[in-house]
């Protein structure tokens, strides 16, 4: 991201909630985009947004709050969110009031969920509670067949044990080091302990983190990751986790 002030087209405000510095210039900023991006959304439609987070209120049951993207949503309509469903009993806005709708752009706080979906699930107002039950029905189904799922990843061990067991002839690997030095070390070091019946296969070699084209590859090739003093980047850890790549 290149910011404004050297360069680029990324707006940057300095602010701190605590101290309510340049809130003032942060909604100014927001505005102005808005208004050069011509940003519009469609009140007269069923309404649309995305959770922001969600949780267990103890007198009120699950809440969620939630953003409206497009469309108004009102007291009384039928919603799904991820997994979770539900008729709006209340609306609060971020102020604590209850009130009637909330039009897109606006955050408000959703009580009448049968469970709280999770942050970032997108929520939809749908016809009726039939309809709103089935969809969730279906998610938590595909969901929990996910879950449930036995992935036969490749792990180091499951290598080592093919490997002594002649199961299988080579261990791939993807390889990244912080210096040249310490990558030709381990390489050099993988070499010397093939043997005529088990080979090392280095898929790839490089310095630097472990990226997301890494995680991929890896997972494509069914090899292991060897990391020396450097760090998976979050995006490459969640895919790593996602997809079992070791």
């Amino acid at each position: 991201l290149v910011l404004e002030e050297h360069g680029g087209d990324i707006l940057s405000v300095e602010v701190s909630a605590k101290t309510k510095l340049n809130l003032d210039k942060l909604e100014d900023a927001i505005l102005l985009q808005s208004e050069v991006m011509e940003l519009r959304a469609n009140p007269n439609r069923a309404a649309e947004g995305t959770v922001v987070e969600a949780k267990v209120d103890r007198g009120r049951g699950p809440v969620a709050t939630v953003l409206v993207s497009r469309g108004t949503l009102r007291v009384g309509d039928t919603f799904v969110a991820g997994n979770a469903w539900g008729r709006v009993r209340a609306l609060i806005d971020d102020h604590g009031r209850n009130v009637d709708e909330a039009l897109p752009s606006q955050p408000v706080e959703i009580l009448g969920l049968n469970e709280p979906p999770e942050g970032g699930d997108e929520f939809v107002v749908v016809e009726n509670e039939a309809r709103a039950r089935e969809i969730a029905e279906f998610r938590e189904r595909r969901h929990r067949t996910a879950r449930t799922t036995v992935t036969t990843r490749t792990t180091l061990d499951q290598m080592l044990a093919d490997a002594r067991d002649g199961v299988a002839d080579e261990m791939r690997v993807v390889i990244k080091a912080d210096v040249q030095g310490s990558l030709e070390a381990i390489i050099g070091a993988l070499d010397q302990l093939a043997t005529d019946e088990v080979k090392v296969n280095i898929l790839h070699s490089g310095v630097g983190g472990i990226s997301e084209s890494d995680v991929t590859l890896a997972n494509a090739s069914e090899a292991v990751i060897i990391a020396f003093n450097v760090r998976a980047d979050p995006q490459a850890r969640n895919l790593a986790a996602h997809e079992g790549v070791e």
